[in-house]
């Protein structure tokens, strides 16, 4: 049975972009063939990264700091799919979850090779064989202009992940936008199937995923009527 690991970077306890990761998780396990863990990051203690590379000096892909941290990098390293799924927070992700990944640190080497043209460090863990879902929301009413350095961020931490950035996502959980938001909930469901088929989403469906509920103009009205 394949290990899920879930990385819920919201700081809210209901959350609008896990609505959507919960409907994914959803499908992609209803036939429960997966194990599936969900960490409240926002609940643990993470502490910044103090960049001692003490991690390099041992190598035994552990940090120094005691704290919550070690626990989740346990959990990173046997888990065979991670998802991440967080609001968008100044065009990036939160900043306890920023943490997290900053310390992902112990699990690669100081040594560097070049790998088709990029240059990176030597891991200590196989990532070739994890699967990286990276799932953000925002409040924005588009697309443009709002995911791209997420996008590059995303592309360079984990190398080929899977994108879904969703605009409009506050409207997940208010009542009187359920007509659109259920239905994007269910494209999820049906996302989710498909990926644990194919460990892969098509292009269709991703862009089917990141469509806006409702046009920006309606969007905007009701959010400044508030």
């Amino acid at each position: 049975m394949k290990k899920v690991l879930v990385l819920n970077g919201s700081p809210k306890a209901v959350s609008d972009t896990m609505v959507l990761t919960n409907a994914f998780l959803g499908g992609m396990n209803n036939c429960g063939q997966f194990k599936i863990e969900v960490i409240d990051v926002i609940k643990k203690n993470i502490n910044p990264c103090i960049g001692c590379f003490k991690c390099w000096e041992k190598g035994d892909g552990k940090c120094i700091q005691e704290d919550d941290q070690n626990d989740i990098l346990e959990k990173y390293v046997g888990a065979d799919i991670i998802i991440l799924s967080f609001p968008l927070y100044c065009y990036a992700m939160p900043s306890h979850l920023k943490a997290v990944l900053d310390r992902t640190i112990p699990l690669i080497q100081q040594k560097m090779v070049e790998v088709d043209g990029a240059v990176c460090h030597v891991p200590l863990v196989d990532f070739s064989r994890k699967k990286t879902i990276v799932i953000s929301g925002c409040g924005f009413p588009d697309w443009d202009g709002n995911f791209e350095g997420l996008r590059i961020m995303s592309k360079n931490s984990f190398r080929d992940p899977i994108m879904i950035f969703v605009p409009e996502t506050p409207m997940m959980n208010a009542s009187e936008a359920k007509c659109v938001a259920k239905p994007l909930a269910d494209k999820f469901v049906v996302a989710g199937k498909e990926f644990a088929e194919n460990y892969t989403l098509s292009d269709d469906t991703i862009k089917a995923l990141e469509t806006p509920m409702i046009p920006k103009e309606d969007y905007l009205a009701v959010i400044n009527r508030t």
